[in-house]
Formats: C-alpha cells, sequence, structure tokens
C-alpha cells in the first residue's frame, strides 16, 4: 500500500470555496438578487450558489453583439435542472412538465445524458413562479448542480433483469442519502421558515464547504451499460448471483472533464475497488463522498474531482480510508460482462408482462420537428394516462409500465404522428450531443445544434463505403467539459473554437475503453476528409464483425496522425 500521506493539497482555497463558507448554507443573496427588477442577472456570488439549487445563469449568445450595439445588457435567463433519479415522471407530470416549459420558459424539453430534463430561457421574474410549479408537481432541482452529488442514473432498461425495479430504487435512496441538509431551497423559492442567526443547518456530510468539485453516481446492470458507469465519480455494477440480487461492485474515480491546452488534465475511466452487499452500499457511497471532501483539491478547481484525488493518493490509499471510516472491508469483485449500451428501440415486454416503448429523440431536444412532431405526441400519450415516462442515459425517452391492453391506444398515436425510430439511421439514433451554443457559458462550438447536420454528411459517407448499417458511437460537445461524455465514443469531437473540433478515436461500444485525441482544430471539410479516409481503411480491412472503436484502437498509429 501506498505511505502518500492522508492530506488535501496544499495551496489557498479557490473563491468559489469562501463564496460556499458565507453563503449560510446555499442561501447567499438569492432571495434579495431576484427581486431585484433592474437587471436580469445576479450578483457574481449568487451565480455560483444558484447551481447548488439546480440552476445556471446563461445569456442568449447569438444575441450577445446585438444587444451590446444597442447599449442593452445581455439578455440573460436561467436554465433549470430536475433531480429525477433513475429518470422517472408520471404522466401528468409530464404534462405539467411541458405546460410550465411552454409558458415559462423557451418550449423546448431538453433530456440531458444524466437521464433528468432541463429547461431553458426561464427569465429572472419567472424563477420563483418555476420553482414553485415544480414543488405544486411533486419535483425538484435541489442538488442538480453545484459541488454536491447530482442526479443519480439508473440503466433504463427494465428487459435486462428480473430484479431491475429492485436496483432502480436504489438510485432514489443513494439520491435522497446524500442529498444537502440546509432549507435554503424551500426559503429561497416557496416562501419557507427563514433561518434564524448566522448558522446554517448541520450537515454531517457537506459540512459548510460543500464538495471540492461536482459529484457523479451511476448505476448499471450488466449485460447493459447505458448510464456509462464507468464515466462516473462513483459507479455500482449491480450483480445477480444464483438469480438473486445481491450487491454491487463499486468503481471509483471516473469522469470526463479535461481543460484544452492543459495536459495534466485527462478523462478517466473508474477503477472497481470491491463488491459490497446491498445493504451496506449506502454507508459506502457515504463514505466515499465524505473522503472527497476531505482530502480533494479545493485550491485548484480544474483539479478538483474525484479522479485526481484517486489518482494523487492511489487506489489502495482511497480504498483503505473508505473501509476504515465505513468499518468494513470490500469484498473481491465479483464477475460481469457489459455486452452493450445503446437504448432498445421500440417496444419490449418487462418479466411482469409490463410493456415499454423507447422512443428516438435526436439530442435529447423534445421539440415537433418537420414530420417527426415528437413533444406533440408524448403530449397526447400522457393525456392517456395510460403509461409513465423514464429518461434515458442516451438522450431518449421510454413509455413505461403499460398494460398490454392499453398498448394499441398509444401505438395509434404514435402511428398517426410518424413516431417510428426505423426512419433513422444507427449512428443518429446512437449519438450524444450536450447543449453548448447558444445558451451555455462554457461552449466553444455548436453541439446539440450541429450535430444532426454533420451526421446527414456522415451517413453520405457511410453509404459511400457500404457501411450504412453497421453501428458507431459518435459523440459531441461544444468544449472539453465532456457533459455528452465524448472520450468514452468510439468518434469524439469536442470543440475547440466555433466550426473547429478535436477529433478522438479509438472507444469502443461497451464504454470501457477511453478514446484518444487523432487530429486538432478540424473543421467540417477537414472531419469529412479524415473520416471518408478512415472508413475506406475500415470497410477495406476489419475483421469480421469488428466495430469501427476497436479496429481504429487496434490498427492505428495516433503518434503520426498527430
Amino acid at each position: 500500500m501506498s505511505d502518500i500521506k492522508l492530506t488535501p493539497p496544499a495551496g489557498a482555497p479557490s473563491p468559489v470555496e469562501a463564496i460556499k463558507l458565507k453563503s449560510k448554507g446555499l442561501r447567499g443573496t438569492l432571495a434579495e438578487g431576484f427581486e431585484n427588477a433592474i437587471t436580469g442577472a445576479v450578483s457574481a456570488d449568487d451565480q455560483t450558489v444558484i447551481k447548488f439549487h439546480g440552476s445556471y445563469q446563461q445569456d442568449d449568445r447569438d444575441r450577445r453583439a446585438e444587444r451590446e450595439l444597442k447599449k442593452l445588457e445581455w439578455a440573460y435567463s436561467y436554465m433549470i435542472r430536475l433531480r429525477l433519479p433513475g429518470g422517472e415522471v408520471s404522466a401528468q407530470q409530464w404534462l405539467g412538465l411541458t405546460k410550465l416549459c411552454n409558458e415559462n420558459a423557451s418550449g423546448v424539453i431538453k433530456i440531458t445524458t444524466r437521464q433528468t430534463i432541463q429547461i431553458h430561457g426561464v427569465v429572472k421574474a419567472k424563477m420563483k413562479p418555476t420553482m414553485e410549479w415544480f414543488r405544486d408537481l411533486g419535483v425538484d432541482t435541489i442538488a442538480a448542480c453545484g459541488d454536491v452529488n447530482r442526479n443519480v442514473m439508473a440503466g433504463a432498461d427494465p428487459t435486462l433483469s428480473i430484479f431491475h425495479e429492485d436496483v432502480f430504487r436504489f438510485a432514489q435512496g443513494i439520491s435522497e442519502h446524500l442529498l444537502p441538509k440546509t432549507n435554503a431551497f424551500t426559503e429561497v423559492w416557496l416562501d419557507g421558515e427563514k433561518l434564524t442567526g448566522d448558522e446554517p443547518e448541520p450537515d454531517p456530510l457537506y459540512l459548510k464547504h460543500y464538495l471540492p468539485r461536482k459529484f457523479k453516481i451511476a448505476i448499471a446492470t450488466p449485460p447493459h451499460n447505458d448510464t456509462d458507469v464507468f464515466t462516473n465519480d462513483i459507479g455500482l455494477i449491480s450483480i445477480e448471483e444464483n438469480g438473486k440480487f445481491t450487491g454491487f461492485n463499486v468503481s471509483i474515480g471516473g469522469g470526463m472533464g479535461t481543460t484544452h491546452g492543459n495536459p495534466e488534465t485527462y478523462a478517466r475511466l473508474g477503477t472497481v475497488i470491491g463488491f459490497v452487499p446491498k445493504e451496506k452500499i449506502l454507508d459506502t457511497v457515504w463514505q466515499i463522498v465524505a473522503v472527497q471532501r476531505d482530502f480533494g483539491n479545493r485550491s485548484d478547481r480544474k483539479f478538483s474531482r474525484l479522479k485526481y484525488t484517486v489518482d494523487r493518493l492511489g487506489v489502495d490509499v482511497y480504498r483503505a480510508e473508505v473501509e476504515k471510516r465505513q468499518g468494513f472491508t470490500f469484498q473481491d469483485a465479483k464477475p460481469y460482462n457489459f455486452i452493450e449500451r445503446v437504448d432498445h428501440y421500440g417496444w419490449q415486454e418487462d418479466h411482469n408482462g409490463k410493456h415499454f416503448c423507447t422512443l428516438f429523440v435526436e439530442s435529447g431536444r423534445v421539440m415537433d420537428l418537420p414530420g417527426y412532431p415528437i413533444k406533440t405526441a408524448l403530449k397526447e400519450c400522457a393525456e392517456t394516462d395510460l403509461c409513465q415516462f423514464r429518461f434515458t442515459g442516451n438522450q431518449n425517452i421510454m413509455l413505461t409500465h403499460i398494460e398490454k391492453e392499453d398498448r394499441v391506444a398509444l401505438e395509434h398515436i404514435l402511428a398517426k404522428h410518424g413516431i417510428d425510430h426505423t426512419r433513422f439511421s444507427n449512428i443518429r439514433k446512437d449519438a450524444l450531443a450536450c447543449v453548448a451554443l447558444n445558451t451555455c457559458g462554457l461552449a466553444l462550438a455548436e453541439a446539440q445544434r450541429y450535430l444532426p447536420d454533420l451526421i446527414s454528411k456522415i451517413e453520405v459517407l457511410l453509404a459511400k463505403h457500404k457501411l450504412e448499417n453497421d453501428p458507431f458511437s459518435i459523440r459531441m460537445t461544444g468544449c472539453p467539459n465532456g457533459c455528452a461524455r465524448p472520450w468514452a465514443a468510439e468518434i469524439g469531437f469536442i470543440g475547440k473554437a466555433l466550426g473547429q473540433y478535436n477529433l478522438y478515436l479509438g472507444g469502443n461500444s461497451t464504454g470501457t475503453r477511453l478514446n484518444r485525441l487523432y487530429k486538432e482544430s478540424l473543421d467540417e471539410k477537414e472531419i469529412l476528409q479524415t473520416l471518408d479516409g478512415l472508413f475506406e481503411v475500415y470497410a477495406k480491412n476489419r475483421s469480421n464483425g469488428e466495430r469501427f472503436g476497436d479496429f481504429i484502437h487496434r490498427t492505428l498509429d495516433f503518434g503520426a496522425a498527430a
């Protein structure tokens, strides 16, 4: 075992640490700031605090130049993200969310890569009414963003295991177990009882300074890895032994974000540290979070994710500290196997006789498109009250828990609106994209608005090489923050500047191998030329059944390409 001393990195705390400490349990001056009608923005400090409430201040970057020319402040608004462990809502909740989005936001519901939804374009005056609307629907946004544990993912497909629902419930249990204890959310948005004095509510997990950075947890049920479990700070792999669900293999240290031009930052897949029985997993995840709280980097936020703490301390040291705190040792990891991570589109039936239907939502944007009015179709499905709705980690939506006799009515609605996944290519259905421009303040390039057009041009290349029916994993982000998990794709595009992307190649189809940088700062013409050449070589030289990512990993000289 490593003899590294268990101490956090040296250095003065970052400014964000001071903001958290003086926020009075995440209250800051949000209440006063949202009463100020003179500006659409809030203070710089409150822009940090509001993240813990599930929201980011944004502006319409397409209109910045126009606004500045007219000497107006930027067109500020707010993105709000829901906390939905496992990603499920009722039909009535979906109807309410659709109405809310139409009246108080942009009208587009965005399914995120973390199995929840977010809405954009909520102006300042509508923030409090929107939060109240969420309350009335029985949902919340607490800890959907910020330096805390965020939305907990769980495998969406109910047909892969007879104990799927048992595993699914752990997403809710873990989320509740790791929630901040502050009443700030209720106080700021819902006219709850105000804090008396200067000391916030005690929080045994987050204390007063919360975590060094965001924290993500996902659960996967083999053989399906639709949550990309190893890209998370904590990955939980549910284990079946002799037909029974017994517990989880635990991985730590996954994470996607990097910084352009800083080779000391990197993407990392989680390391499996052992098996924990299911009745002990809540304590284990709590203690893993607590160790990161105590020893994570609070000086430089570029190095504050758990992956850097694990690599700095060493996996063995980190595991030993968790074992000391939880009072028991990890068992040896149990055997498991992942064979895929794509969504199974169309209709399926689980072992209880319930029917499910997975629908394609391009880039996770629930909006009516010419010939594909998915938003209208979903509204009509919800109005029947014959199903529930579940979001997937691949940015799609499932109609769930449908009785056999009710399936025909929903099939009729979908057929009437032409909602048929077979119309789309495999690469389009397997592609992921983050929000990026025009609202994300971190974006350097387009993603969700551009990837569909780029896919159309890649489809032409695939047809040219007779690869149009082959599966490919393609993911695009507008910056290296990694929200669409591009490093875990066979083909990853990461925005470098407007119209330019770094091209990463060689990941695999199961999310168990990262890709590598192939070429930098490519425009569209260069992207298509590069892929055209690679597809030609792949089509001629691949082994029988070999995926593109595996072929690239096996044959390509990345050093020569760079």
